[in-house]
């Protein structure tokens, strides 16, 4: 059957051409391939002699004569170089074949073929190529034709699947795999036949013949064109991973646990609760490492006992009926909505003989049988394998005590359901690492509970209990700890009574933070209503306080002359260590001011410091201008004071700076935001504080905050009673007169008495002992207080007067008859005072003989 050569035949391959010569020895045809092969039209070439034409200078004589003997009827084969016209040098290598032919008159001629060598060689190296890479691969290699069946395979495809090469032309996909991965090969190969999109990576999974063993290829497909870019087929290159697929799953596996771990680091301990942390303990198990958790602690570390729950003495309980009680504190799973206690159990859940059948609810105390996996793990605190129940839907479950510190705080259990991957040796090991630090976090947990019980009972021991009260103020608070784990702190606030109807108001700030910095909080509170009591003015309680604070700040708590410290350390490094951290703790701010409610005025003193706010009716919040002075511990500078008189219903604000200072606010910002926040001083006094820390951006966690507020309340005009007295005998009468008027005004008839003799005892010792005019002054409150003014600086002194003594009785019939008394130095003398409760309309206590002669 006749058909033309399609463009791409190997004629095109290798080059063939063929031109004729005439008898004359001239070009007599020349074809269009011969065009192709030398680059010269047949314009050009026929007509011309070929020997010059074509070939070099120095071939020429011989190719005339072997042009003559072809023309003689003799056949020649042999190689040729050939030259473009033209041009100098070579440029092919051509092999002909030249016969003899004769033309229609009989006359010599010839036929010559001509191959183009270097097109030869190409073509011989390219199979050669071809051969070796389809031959000798390691790799599987597969052609597979246009109706993807096997038209050639290579030796290593046949040692993987069986049989020789040629053993496997004509086979499908279907013979080398089987269901769903036959039919996805199969669809891929149609596609990159159709498209002509390669494919890269192909995952195949199945098994080779005679093993049952799955295997994991990788697989390249590209389309394969013939010469004229007709689609002859795909390509397969196939490659065995198995080997690489299993570490890959092993590296997966392990970097699965390794975030895990991660995970654990990060989210189990952040609570320090118990229960908390075992929930977070499941939350980062389930559903990432198994399908059911739960958590069992010992009752005896729930409920705070001291012992250590998992000690050797607990687990010589377990000998006698099992495990001591566990309470269970958390339950997860994934595989169920239902609540802990109507869910499946996990697999070690037996219940204890006598208890109801069943697992533990949530918040359940029970007991383990002592031969139960679970028991045996508490004992010997290693990972217990808990068998699988056939009739249920666990496979397999891990026993893990919970460690800390060689104690056995605990159990956790880990489940999987059936249908999930079987627990391995790995997995033992994450859980065991799982449930270590969950161990340390609810050990942490534990001790962090009786420190912070301890913390607590200190720190509200230190700070005023209730809400303060106190003559003409009305009072509010705040104390909100930096250090939330623990609840304490170096911040402190204080209301002080003091003679007079006065009021201290005091707010510190010890530099540092948690336990230590509470401890020399409650030192330094203590020293400054221990000042207080002694009646100094302001400035001279800071300075005092500022003695205390460096005795403190050095080892064995006093100072020598030269501020080195008055005690020896076992070395010089120890020293300097002890001397350091204390400095630090025991350097402090602190603001102290005493408030008068008669005069309404308000005397300030401050060690370092931040400013009082005040706010009166109708204007803006000011920031006092008080003298910051130094912080305390520091020394070397005095405290001044300054005094303000508060108008009635103003707002004082004392604060730490932890209200207003933290990362992102500077200070400056801070005192705005807190002048900003007081604009409505008139609200109820509680209902301003909360304004004001709901307003600023506190930062809890930063630094301690404490804030002390008081409105101004004066007493009235009516409730004081003032008189000025001539030192002279006279006045002593005088004095229990306007004493008796003015009690009796105020309606404190049962009062009267006493307050007439204890008035003339105070006077009469003015007029004996101090100097200058006397002054007499009565304040009705919730108490009555009596202060007698003169200018002497000698303090009274209670003594024992002896039998022959006809006075020095005085002091003790005050002492006696008073509810409290005392002195204080003035700047320019003393006041003695003494208080007397209001009558609540029950009749006075009588004096018990031993109460009287205790005057003789």
């Amino acid at each position: 059957m006749w058909q033309s050569s399609p463009p791409g035949s190997i004629y095109d391959y290798i080059r063939v051409a063929s031109f004729s010569i005439g008898p004359d020895g001239l070009i007599e045809q020349w074809s269009r391939r011969a065009a192709g092969l030398f680059g010269v039209a047949a314009h050009q070439a026929v007509g011309k002699d070929p020997v010059e034409a074509f070939m070099p200078g120095e071939l020429r004589r011989d190719g005339h004569r072997r042009i003559g003997e072809v023309l003689d009827g003799k056949e020649w084969t042999g190689l040729v170089p050939f030259r473009m016209p033209g041009e100098d040098g070579l440029h092919g290598l051509a092999e002909i074949y030249v016969m003899p032919s004769e033309t229609a008159t009989g006359e010599r001629a010839a036929v010559c073929i001509v191959v183009d060598v270097r097109a030869l060689r190409g073509i011989e190296t390219d199979l050669a190529a071809s051969q070796a890479i389809f031959g000798q691969s390691p790799f599987g290699f597969v052609l597979f034709g246009t109706d993807f069946t096997v038209l050639r395979a290579n030796d290593r495809f046949a040692t993987v699947f069986g049989g020789r090469a040629d053993d496997h032309r004509g086979r499908t996909v279907y013979d080398y795999l089987a269901g769903a991965e036959a039919d996805r090969l199969a669809a891929t190969l149609s596609r990159v036949l159709a498209t002509g999109e390669s494919v890269t990576d192909l995952q195949l999974v199945g098994t080779t013949p005679g093993d049952t063993e799955r295997r994991h290829w990788s697989m390249n497909l590209y389309r394969v064109h013939s010469g004229t870019g007709r689609p002859i087929g795909v390509a397969g290159l196939a490659t065995d991973v198995t080997r690489r697929h299993i570490a890959a799953r092993e590296a997966a596996s392990a970097r699965r646990n390794l975030a895990l771990l991660n995970e654990a680091s990060a989210r189990i301990g952040n609570s320090l609760d118990l229960e908390t942390t075992a929930r977070e303990l499941l939350d980062v198990a389930v559903p990432g490492f198994c399908d059911l958790a739960s958590v069992d602690l010992y009752q005896a570390l729930v409920t705070g006992e001291e012992a250590p729950p998992g000690s050797w003495s607990s687990l010589r309980q377990e000998a006698v009926g099992g495990s001591a009680e566990l309470r269970r504190v958390a339950f997860a799973s994934a595989v169920s909505d239902a609540m802990p206690d109507t869910a499946p159990g996990l697999a070690g859940d037996a219940p204890h003989a006598g208890a109801a059948a069943g697992p533990p609810a949530l918040g359940a105390v029970h007991r383990y049988p002592f031969n139960s996996p679970c028991a045996v793990a508490l004992r010997t605190g290693h990972v217990e394998d808990v068998p699988g129940d056939d009739r249920g839907f666990v496979q397999s479950t891990f026993a893990v005590p919970m460690v800390a510190h060689d104690t056995v705080v605990g159990l956790v259990q880990f489940s999987r359901t059936k249908g999930s991957e079987p627990f391995g040796e790995r997995d033992r090991a994450l859980a065991t690492e799982l449930a270590a630090r969950a161990a340390v976090c609810i050990d942490n947990a534990r001790l962090y509970r009786r420190e912070h019980e301890r913390a607590l009972i200190l720190q509200r021991s230190l700070l005023p209990p209730g809400d303060p009260e106190a003559v003409g103020l009305d009072i509010a608070c705040r104390y909100l700890p930096g250090n939330t784990a623990t609840e304490v702190g170096g911040d402190w606030f204080d209301v002080i009574e003091l003679p007079g109807h006065r009021t201290a108001l005091v707010v510190g700030d010890v530099m540092g933070r948690g336990l230590r910095a509470a401890v020399a909080m409650g030192e330094l509170r203590t020293a400054v209503r221990t000042l207080a009591l002694l009646d100094l003015e302001p400035a001279e309680v800071l300075s005092a306080l500022d003695e205390v604070a460096r005795g403190l700040g050095t080892p064995g708590g006093s100072t020598s002359s030269d501020g080195t410290g008055g005690a020896q350390w076992p070395s010089r490094a120890a020293h300097k260590s002890r001397e350091a951290d204390l400095s630090e703790v025991y350097l402090a701010t602190c603001i102290y001011a005493v408030y008068d409610p008669v005069t309404r005025r308000c005397t300030f003193a401050n060690a370092g410091h931040l400013p009082p706010v005040v706010v009166e009716p109708g204007e803006p919040a000011l920031l006092l201008d008080v003298p910051p002075g130094m912080p305390l511990g520091v020394g070397g500078e005095p405290f001044e004071e300054v005094a303000v008189e508060l108008k009635e219903g103003a707002l004082l604000a004392l604060y730490t700076d932890g209200l207003v200072e933290s990362r992102d606010h500077p200070l400056d910002e801070g005192l705005e935001a807190l002048r900003g926040a007081l604009v409505e001083p008139a609200r109820p006094l509680e209902d301003v504080c909360d304004r004001v820390l709901s307003t600023l951006d506190t930062r809890h966690g930063e630094d301690d905050i404490a804030l002390l507020m008081a409105r101004i309340q004066g007493l009235p005009v009516e409730a004081v009673g003032d008189w000025r007295l001539p030192p002279e005998p006279r006045s002593v009468g005088r004095a229990r007169e306007l004493a008796r008027g003015q009690l009796l005004a105020w309606d404190l008839d049962d009062l009267v008495d006493t307050t007439e003799l204890l008035v003339s005892e105070l006077v009469t010792n003015a007029l004996r002992y101090g100097e200058g005019e006397i002054r007499l002054r009565l304040l009705r409150d919730r108490t009555l207080v009596c202060e007698v003014w003169d200018a002497g600086l000698v303090q009274p002194r209670r003594r024992r007067a002896r039998d022959t003594d006809e006075g020095g009785r005085g002091l003790q019939l005050v002492g006696l008859l008073s509810a409290a008394w005392g002195s204080r130095r003035t700047p320019r003398g003393k006041t003695v005072w003494f208080e007397l409760p209001l009558p609540d309309g029950r009749p006075a206590a009588e004096r018990t003989v031993e109460e009287l002669l205790s005057m003789f």
